[in-house]
């Protein structure tokens, strides 16, 4: 039998990125908040909770935007930072799955197309809450492999009614209001606001039409573990697979990371996961690597949690201000980590990662270089 020969890979750049989230719209906001550890929670106000346990979410105040413009101006805003000067070649879009969905998608392609050209590809992801670092993930593939030359990858969630009466009688809310990943006494997670755009394209059609790359998207690994239909794994082995991939497909080390934003929304049993997931890539290593969940200021955002995560991660990576691990109360023996407790400042890592998995065993994680 003959050996497969590997296929040419071109590198993928990020060279746009907008964003909206409970603190605002544009990263800054984001990431300064993420760097001092000030939590975006606040009573929700947007809908009635009076008959809920928890009262709590991350959100804009008054009445939420409507999901289809927010969409289209995160998508603006990422175009713009890029410049591009021909129009993208498909746009990949994660959605909450309600019935909404359909006609959101249909608006912001139609709407997309007439503004910016966008006139390619278009995919909608509804997996939960690894669906938009799938998107980002089959993006960065296509335009890897020569299929795609400048994408865009959009996804939008804003607190409503319905997933949060969903998540509250499951239990699932924290019941003290915060969010406290890998923490002793953590009690869940609280949702939020979170709607970003990307731009991904080839380093050699960015270095062509005079883009500055803010960073690349150097690596990806994907897994299916199916433990439980919403437990995770307890010994974390779907997410490790993923990190090792991703770390592979870079031609990277452990070693090379110089911090993770973690999944980890707050939840018992899939901190812990996730914690042991860290350790078997990491082993000793683990003791240095700082680490973080950035879901404790902004909230979880569901399918376009990955992707808030992404915009965060790459600006933090640029700038060297680690986002602070909030909500912590004390050490949990069973999540030995390097955690930001503080404000912190450093020389900016060359790698990082940004990991999220989601019911049904699904686990991504996305490995981000310095441009």
């Amino acid at each position: 039998m003959t050996a497969a020969v590997p296929q040419r890979r071109v590198p993928v750049v990020v060279t746009g990125l907008g964003v909206l989230s409970a603190l605002g719209r544009g990263p800054e906001p984001l990431l300064a908040a993420a760097a001092a550890g000030d939590a975006a929670f606040g009573a929700v106000g947007r809908f009635d909770v009076a008959a809920r346990r928890t009262r709590r979410a991350a959100h804009l105040p008054g009445p939420a935007p409507r999901l289809a413009e927010a969409l289209l101006d995160a998508i603006g805003d990422a175009l713009g930072q890029s410049d591009s000067g021909t129009p993208p070649g498909g746009l990949l879009l994660a959605l909450h799955s309600d019935t909404l969905t359909g006609a959101v998608v249909q608006e912001v392609t139609a709407r997309a197309r007439d503004r910016h050209g966008i006139d390619g590809t278009v995919r909608t992801y509804t997996g939960a809450c690894v669906a938009s670092s799938s998107a980002l993930a089959d993006a960065a593939a296509a335009i890897a492999f020569g299929r795609a030359e400048r994408l865009v990858v959009a996804a939008g969630y804003l607190v409503e009614p319905d997933t949060f009466a969903v998540f509250d009688a499951g239990g699932a809310l924290s019941r003290d209001g915060e969010v406290r990943p890998f923490s002793r006494d953590r009690r869940g997670l609280l949702l939020g606001d979170g709607v970003a755009a990307a731009v991904l394209e080839s380093a050699d059609s960015a270095h062509l039409r005079g883009a500055t790359p803010l960073a690349t998207l150097a690596g990806w690994g994907r897994s299916g573990d199916g433990h439980h239909v919403s437990r995770p794994d307890p010994e974390g082995t779907g997410l490790a697979r993923a990190v090792t991939a991703a770390l592979t497909r870079a031609g990277l080390r452990p070693d090379d990371i110089g911090y993770v934003n973690a999944n980890a929304p707050g939840s018992v049993l899939g901190d812990v996961s996730e914690a042991r997931a860290l350790r078997t890539v990491f082993g000793d290593r683990l003791a240095d690597l700082p680490v973080s969940s950035t879901k404790s200021v902004h909230g979880h955002a569901l399918e376009a949690s990955a992707l808030l995560e992404f915009v965060l991660t790459v600006h933090a990576l640029r700038s060297g201000r680690l986002p602070v691990n909030a909500g912590y109360l004390a050490p949990d023996a069973e999540c030995p980590l390097n955690l930001v407790l503080t404000p912190t400042t450093v020389h900016p890592p060359s790698h990082a990662l940004t990991l999220n998995a989601a019911f049904g065993g699904a686990n991504t994680a996305l490995l981000i270089g310095a441009a």
